[in-house]
């Protein structure tokens, strides 16, 4: 099993390009499953999670073709196998997002309950009582979700909670349902926007997407189409942490602070200068950070995806900071590991208390979820002397040659197999 290995210490400085967005691309490789007709993305980044879910589309019958460094192009005109099975999306969550295509495509679905990073219960039951609201016919056996419905049917749906995979499934669903499906209390989050342009090009009449309210007119049938995937705002987040926390200065290429401003507002409030640009970001340190507070919510309030990170900054940071989750019940599960690098880290429930230090050292270390991985890769780059992570499965999940684009700007890191 792969380790990271880093030699801390050394400020960031360079300019590295972002990668295309694991969780936009992720729905929108779903969304393949709509059309009889090939989609071809672009901006696609190479992850564990993207290659589990084309091998997934593909034993469904989906044509897979690679089109250069990051295009895919999906045909789903031969889709003759409507099952998610269990040994193919144990590790993804995200494997529950064809359950809405394929039932709105071919009429019925089967799909294993999915798995995914430990960090909390994520229940499905949002989508499947919005999809019954939509007529469908649906059992939980076996550790299966079995699904039927000849044609579903437009409902107002209101989902208990803000659930962005919840959101993203019944928008799926509601394309090709009959009538006009409105989702309210909808997740608003950008990569639910980038799914309802992928859908709009192909034919979808959609509304609302960004908003608590989207509404949908189903249409008798989707076209293919081509969509360039929206860049990763939680990679952008995690490199511009792990400048803040060395010391460093980077600049960011082919992506955009327009989905980020409570992050870009946390580290202004800890000292950093920001320069924002069309398409790039630079990130100059102060001398020493100044700690931040946050509480996690869902968007544009900040995201829980960057909570790990802030939590490394703050190790290091001058003064004392409090942390609340309160999305995922158990997202702290890195403060252990920060703690075996010095940090000072008081957990009470969903409550972090955060104080600084003038020094973290370095130690071997253990990678729990995808975030928590970044919070240890942070911590280890600003901690004096050698950090090994161990378990970095996580990170491959997440992020996009991790090691590459951190050598690019200085970092001492190498992969150990």
């Amino acid at each position: 099993m792969d380790k990271l290995l880093i030699e801390g210490g050394v400020p960031l400085s360079g300019e590295v390009a972002v990668s295309g967005a694991k969780n936009a691309a992720l729905p929108i490789l779903c969304a393949s499953l709509l059309a009889g007709e090939p989609l071809a993305l672009s901006n696609v980044p190479h992850l564990n999670d993207i290659a589990t879910m084309l091998r997934l589309l593909g034993q469904m019958g989906v044509a897979v073709t690679m089109d250069g460094a990051d295009g895919i192009v999906l045909d789903s005109g031969g889709l003759n196998n409507p099952v998610a099975p269990y040994d193919m999306v144990k590790t993804m969550r995200a494997s529950i997002l064809v359950l809405g295509p394929l039932l709105a495509r071919c009429g019925e679905a089967k799909v294993s309950l999915p798995g995914g990073c430990a960090i909390g219960a994520r229940p499905v039951d949002q989508h499947i009582k919005g999809l019954q609201a939509m007529g469908a016919e649906i059992s939980v056996e076996n550790g299966y979700v079995h699904a039927k419905a000849t044609r579903l049917k437009g409902a107002r749906i209101v989902t208990d909670m803000v659930t962005v995979t919840g959101t993203e499934n019944l928008m799926m669903a509601a394309v090709l349902a009959d009538g006009e499906t409105v989702i309210e209390n909808a997740a608003r989050e950008p990569e639910v926007v980038d799914l309802a342009n992928c859908l709009v090009a192909m034919g979808a009449q959609i509304s609302g997407a960004g908003t608590d309210t989207i509404r949908i007119r189903g249409v008798e049938r989707l076209h293919g189409g081509a969509h360039a995937v929206m860049p990763d705002r939680i990679e952008t987040g995690t490199y511009l942490c792990a400048a803040a926390a060395t010391g460093g200065n980077i600049r960011l290429v082919r992506t955009s602070a327009a989905y980020l401003d409570s992050v870009v507002d946390k580290l202004l409030d800890a000292g950093c200068d920001v320069t924002v640009e069309r398409d790039a970001i630079t990130l100059k340190a102060p001398p020493r950070l100044k700690a931040v507070s946050l509480r996690t919510a869902p968007y544009p309030a900040f995201p829980t995806d960057m909570q790990a990170q802030f939590m490394a900054i703050n190790c290091v940071a001058e003064g004392a900071a409090v942390v609340r989750e309160t999305i995922f019940e158990n997202r702290f599960m890195h403060a252990v590991e920060l703690i075996r690098l010095g940090a000072d880290i008081k957990i009470d429930g969903n409550t972090a208390l955060v104080t600084g230090v003038e020094q973290l050292n370095g130690a071997t270390v253990m990678a729990t979820d995808l975030r928590a991985s970044a919070s240890l890769v942070i911590a280890g780059l600003a901690a004096q002397g050698e950090t090994l992570i161990e378990r970095i499965y996580h990170l491959d999940r997440g992020y996009e040659r991790i090691e590459e684009k951190l050598a690019r700007l200085g970092a001492r890191v190498r992969r150990v197999r």
